[in-house]
């Protein structure tokens, strides 16, 4: 990062001074050395070459003569110059006497006219101290420039190292300012998002082998009891008994084993899930039809007076009702009660049962998968992923699912925005 800061400012830096220096010396040459200061000596130059020799000096001692810019004629062989070609009737020859005055040179027919000496002046000394001062004052605004960009840059470099260390929860802290700042709100959510996703691994990975443990272990030991249950004197009744629980074993792990394919599934967010009308109703109804029975709590639905539809995916959709419903059957002990409402915004269904409330610390937690209140018993038989299945088909169908729970009274709704239908989302 700091050789990246190094070359970044040496780039700025230089690039304003090669090309600030490069006009000033262009400015120089062609403009203020172009003759507009010279013009009063050439046309006196000029004039004196039209008067004859003997009358010049003449001419010169009439003309008032500042003493800060004396002139004389001399003639072309008094000075000796390597080469005379240098001197002209059209240009201004300066050449320097000492660290203080200049002599000017131009040439008159065969005479030469000198000006000077001429003091130069103190305020010329003081360009190029000025000049440098100028650079300087632009490569220090370049440094307030680069230095705030490489810091962050060094900030950006430390994260993404600590994130390659297994540190998931990195976040990058900026001033709202930083020109870099909307890269850091990209990786604060690509770290957020890949410390979820570790996390969930880690806690299904654990959850699986803690949920598949029970069953596997009551397999093992009915392996090991069933040539007590070939003997045959052995009962045919308990035999069969036994066949039945280590088949209840066996669906135990291949229910847990769906569930948790349905939740995978659901976890990769794919952009080219089809979504269509659906009518909320009719799922709502054949859900229910689906789940009664003669000995489950019965269920009231009153379907509204005008058709309700939503645009997501039915078996999804389906598969949300069917997993609050099934629960509102386990925990209710007299009346499940089932209502849609609509507005301008928003869909929404809410499944409300009487049974055992669900305590405010366990609310938090209750989507999380395997997760299972400690103080529900009644009825507490599935692997805690219900709940957390439904939240995530809700997050599919960019909705939300809420839960309000007292004693007596728990209320899962969900709620879908409106949208215009759509084959594709």
């Amino acid at each position: 990062m700091k050789r990246l800061f190094i070359s970044l400012y040496l780039l700025v830096s230089l690039s304003f001074l090669g090309i600030g220096w490069t006009l000033d010396s262009i400015w120089q040459n062609s403009v203020e050395d172009s003759g507009a200061m010279d013009a009063p000596l050439i046309a006196l130059a000029q004039l004196l070459a039209k008067l004859p020799e003997q009358d010049r000096k003449t001419y010169l001692q009439d003309i008032d003569l500042s003493p800060e810019y004396p002139l004389k004629l001399v003639n072309a062989s008094q000075i000796a110059m390597s080469d005379s070609s240098y001197l002209t009737s059209e240009s201004v020859l300066v050449t320097s006497q000492g660290d203080e005055h200049e002599l000017h040179f131009i040439k008159v027919g065969q005479q030469i006219l000198v000006a000077g000496p001429i003091e130069i002046d103190p305020r010329a000394r003081l360009r190029g101290l000025f000049t440098l001062f100028f650079y300087l004052s632009l490569a220090f605004v370049a440094l307030i420039w680069v230095w705030p960009l490489s810091r962050d840059l060094k900030t950006l470099k430390n994260a993404t190292q600590e994130f390659g260390q297994a540190k998931w929860d990195t976040q990058i802290e900026l001033s709202p300012r930083s020109q870099v700042q909307p890269l850091a709100m990209t990786f604060n959510k690509m770290s957020q998002q890949i410390s979820t996703l570790i996390e969930n691994q880690k806690h299904l990975s654990n959850a699986v082998s803690h949920e598949i443990r029970t069953p596997l272990a009551r397999l093992k030991f009915a392996l090991a009891l069933m040539p007590q249950y070939c003997q045959p004197n052995s009962s045919e009744e308990r035999r069969n008994e036994f066949l039945d629980e280590m088949q209840q074993d066996v669906k135990e792990m291949e229910n847990l084993l769906q569930e948790l394919l349905t939740y995978a599934s659901l976890e990769s967010k794919q952009k080219h899930i089809l979504f269509e009308q659906c009518a909320l109703e009719v799922l709502t109804q054949q859900t229910i039809e689906k789940l009664s029975s003669p000995n489950s709590v019965a269920i009231t639905f009153t379907p509204s007076a005008q058709p309700i539809y939503i645009i997501g995916d039915p078996l999804l959709i389906e598969r949300a009702l069917q997993n609050l419903i099934s629960n509102a059957q386990r925990f209710a002990h007299q009346a499940i009660k089932i209502e849609i409402e609509q507005n301008e915004q928003q869909v929404s269904i809410s499944i409300t049962d009487d049974g055992q409330g669900i305590p405010i610390e366990d609310q938090s937690k209750i989507f999380e998968p395997f997760y299972r209140s400690q103080s529900i018993q009644n009825g507490n038989k599935g692997h805690g992923l219900g709940l957390a299945i439904v939240k995530r088909i809700m997050d599919r169908h960019d909705g939300r699912v809420t839960l309000e729970s007292a004693e007596g009274y728990t209320c899962f709704t969900l709620f879908w925005p409106k949208k215009k239908p759509s084959s594709s989302k």
